[in-house]
């Protein structure tokens, strides 16, 4: 799969290309999985039996169960020298990119120190006009209390897919949480893109591929957050929508999913014309 092209347009496709870091690719199972910032190479020689830090790459030799004990031990280490921070207690697959194959289980928070890949789900909720015709978007405010981005604009429903989930799971999983929106509510969920982000954040890399889904809800429904991570959920005009998007009102992922949308709907985003995001368009 080919990420989506530079693109000298809105700053959140720029800054999703962001890297100023140098980091050294890391190998597991003799596949490329992520890489390392090449100033915490030597925080990993303490564990010679599991890591080779070599010129041109760091070698993962561990294997299944025993790749995942050893990141387990690693990863609690790396968390008590501030070198993984926002631990969540929350198990993410490490992946094979290229295949999409589960390696080893790992702490979610590590995954941005190791430059793994993550799966994101994101659903963008919306009013229609006319049949087939977005008119609004349901658009959130990320809680103040957030580990990261906290009150930054938001897309109606986000988050991180963890082990033993698929991204739909995910979705409907935080459809409740993140919207107060039941299973039956939800029956109308699209899947409409998957988008691929790969910039270096404060915390390491975020590699991230977001799988994007649709959702029309009628005009009665007004979503409620129940766990606390939202402050505040409101319905705009889908101009008012992309203008977040495009003035850095909204987390970096939210303003890509809602730019997407705006393009696969047929809205105008100045600096984008027509072009696609979805890094499926791209593959070679």
């Amino acid at each position: 799969m080919t990420p989506f092209a530079s693109v000298a347009g809105p700053s959140c496709l720029r800054q999703a290309r962001h890297k100023t870091q140098r980091r050294r690719p890391l190998v597991a199972a003799h596949r490329h999985v992520g890489s390392v910032a090449e100033q915490h190479l030597l925080a990993l020689t303490a564990w010679p039996q599991w890591v080779q830090v070599l010129p041109d790459r760091v070698v993962l030799t561990p294997r299944g169960d025993d790749l995942t004990r050893a990141m387990t031990v690693m990863n609690a280490s790396l968390r008590d020298l501030g070198l993984i921070v926002a631990w969540r207690d929350e198990p993410f697959a490490l992946w094979d990119p290229a295949c999409d194959e589960v390696l080893a289980r790992m702490e979610r928070a590590s995954a941005r120190f190791w430059g793994t890949l993550t799966l994101g789900a994101h659903c963008n909720g919306y009013v229609e006009g006319e049949p087939g015709r977005p008119a609004q978007m349901w658009v959130a405010r990320r809680s103040l209390s957030k580990a990261t981005d906290p009150g930054k604009q938001d897309n109606l429903i986000g988050g991180g897919v963890p082990w033993g989930q698929s991204p739909q799971e995910t979705v409907i999983r935080e459809g409740w949480e993140e919207a107060g929106l039941q299973p039956l509510q939800m029956a109308g969920l699209r899947k409409a893109s998957v988008l691929e982000l790969d910039r270096d954040v404060p915390e390491g890399r975020q590699w991230e591929r977001l799988h994007v889904f649709d959702l029309a809800l009628e005009a009665g429904v007004i979503p409620r957050n129940q766990d606390g991570e939202v402050a505040e959920v409101r319905l705009l005009p889908m101009e008012e929508a992309i203008g977040l998007a495009l003035a850095d009102e909204m987390t970096v992922d939210a303003a890509w999913v809602t730019l997407d949308f705006a393009i696969r709907h047929g809205f105008h985003v100045p600096g984008m014309g027509a072009q696609r995001l979805d890094v499926a368009s791209h593959m070679n």
